[in-house]
């Protein structure tokens, strides 16, 4: 399957979807999830986040503030001049100020993405049998679960324009919702992501490591 590296820098908008699940009882457990760390109940689901162009990262090493982030492994959708593009990446979340203010939380942490690309168009019509998972450091499987639970990237950029009245341009880029842990969220070094198409073998994935800094006053 071809693969691409299309320019991250000329991306000028970044929306992140949450509670974008299919299934009610698997959105319920993320709320639950995100419950147990003090998140209030989303006011609709999906929603929809915008965060600034400039928080998203394809660099090796991240750098957040403090030892309460984590990150979740997420489709990446990205509008080109020519196609539609998906990849892999992490929405990287401060799970503190989570806790008063997701859309805080989605802002203050970069939003991780990976390089390389597929064509949407390549992997629509089996786009549901594709498999996300994560990893933490000493590759300590995290996360894993099959792109069907989420609701289809086409499907969230139809509703977002909706909501907003405008297209989803060249250089608007869309996280496209996340999966469920295995055990629960947890505070790590490092992450892997990973987009895999069962049927060819090809697989999308991006590691990344998270510098902790200090916070003082």
């Amino acid at each position: 399957m071809e693969i691409f590296y299309p320019d991250l820098t000329a991306v000028r908008e970044v929306i992140v979807a949450g509670w974008a699940g299919r299934d009610a009882a698997d959105v319920q457990h993320h709320i639950d999830e995100l419950a147990a760390l003090g998140v209030a109940p989303p006011s609709d689901v999906p929603l929809f986040y915008r965060v600034g162009h400039e928080t998203l990262s394809m660099a090796p090493v991240i750098d957040v503030l403090g030892g309460q982030t984590s990150g979740e492994v997420e489709p990446v959708l990205l509008r080109t001049q020519s196609d539609l593009l998906v990849g892999v990446g992490s929405d990287h979340t401060d799970r503190e100020s989570e806790a008063y203010s997701v859309a805080l939380s989605k802002q203050v942490c970069p939003k991780v993405s990976g390089r390389a690309f597929w064509r949407f168009a390549d992997v629509a019509d089996r786009w549901d049998e594709m498999v996300l998972r994560s990893f933490t450091a000493e590759r300590t499987p995290y996360q894993e679960g099959l792109a069907a639970s989420l609701l289809n990237p086409l499907d969230l950029v139809s509703r977002w324009e909706q909501r907003e009245g405008r297209v989803f341009g060249p250089g608007s880029l869309m996280f496209c919702g996340t999966v469920p842990t295995l055990n629960g969220i947890v505070r790590t070094e490092s992450l892997t992501v990973e987009l895999s198409d069962p049927r060819t073998g090809s697989v999308l994935s991006h590691h990344y490591a998270i510098r902790e800094l200090p916070v003082v006053a």
